[in-house]
């Protein structure tokens, strides 16, 4: 499920190449052009990425420092991924020898106006301004603003909206008012104070403010939502949203979808998370029975 060792556009500096060791990307940059062999794997590394850097270091003898950059952990509530506009990019990889790191699986390419989340059961509404996600090494990540652009803190790339879609596991916690309360925080800082590189694209958050909450319905089920507006020490800030609902598949664990938005110029309108949330509908169902001002309500 991941991809070979192998040279890729740095997902940090589009301009140079970055080492991939078969599990994590290292702390070895290239010229596109520059010539040179992989790199050992560092001690954590995969057998298969270690096999591959033996088999070139009988021709090539390269001495490195590996530093390993974490793209998943566990921080007792689920996956502990990056979420929002300095999520980890990547590319296609050069040539037909090592594919880039996997599309997230959340993708549906048969119908164009939605994205599917299979694991969790449920489509999301693909609206204009929004893209599948591409180059974009995280799983969860259902949708994208097309393209990037610097940030105005330290250097990164940045996008101006994220939707993400995870399943909630690691807790016996079910209640989406107290799961999404509990989410937003976490997905503040994911999202503007630090990104997987330990650098502050938008110098931080200053403060929040919670700007609505409230239950929604959402492909027929009740869920909560809570939005905060973020002030950072750079930049016109943003918004996150985390919403909880049940699933309608499986355990029927609870489903948290995240809202990343950028404000500013470019930055997708607020509605559109109202919009999308209206039109998430469970598989096969016609109807997506929830949204804003459905059942239920929220306050401002």
């Amino acid at each position: 499920m991941t991809p070979a060792p192998g040279w890729y556009p740095d997902p940090h500096a589009p301009h140079l190449e970055r080492w991939w060791d078969g599990a994590a990307w290292t702390g070895h940059r290239r010229a596109p052009d520059a010539p040179g062999g992989p790199v050992p794997p560092s001690p954590g590394g995969t057998g298969r990425a270690r096999a591959v850097a033996l088999t070139a270091a009988a021709a090539v003898l390269v001495t490195a420092v590996v530093t390993g950059a974490v793209l998943l952990g566990d921080d007792g509530t689920g996956p502990e991924t990056r979420t929002g506009p300095t999520g980890t990019l990547s590319a296609p990889a050069p040539g037909s020898e090592s594919p880039a790191p996997p599309a997230p699986e959340s993708a549906s390419d048969g119908d164009p106006t939605v994205v599917e989340d299979q694991l969790n059961g449920v489509t999301f509404p693909l609206l204009d301004g929004w893209v599948r996600p591409q180059h974009v090494s995280r799983h969860d990540v259902v949708m994208t603003t097309p393209g990037t652009h610097d940030c105005p803190g330290e250097g990164s790339v940045c996008r101006s909206g994220m939707v993400v879609s995870r399943t909630v596991t690691a807790t016996d916690e079910t209640s989406p008012e107290l799961l999404a309360e509990e989410d937003v925080s976490e997905a503040a800082e994911d999202a503007f104070e630090e990104d997987a590189l330990d650098q502050s694209p938008y110098g931080g958050i200053e403060s929040h403010e919670v700007v609505k909450s409230g239950p929604v319905a959402v492909a027929g089920r009740a869920g909560y939502l809570v939005r905060w507006r973020v002030t950072t020490g750079k930049g016109p800030g943003g918004h996150v949203q985390s919403m909880v609902f049940p699933s309608s598949v499986g355990t029927e664990a609870p489903i948290v979808v995240r809202y990343v938005f950028e404000s500013g110029e470019g930055a997708p309108p607020l509605s559109d998370m109202d919009r999308i949330t209206r039109g998430i509908r469970a598989v096969g169902d016609a109807d997506p029975g929830g949204g804003v001002g459905s059942s239920v309500g929220t306050r401002p």
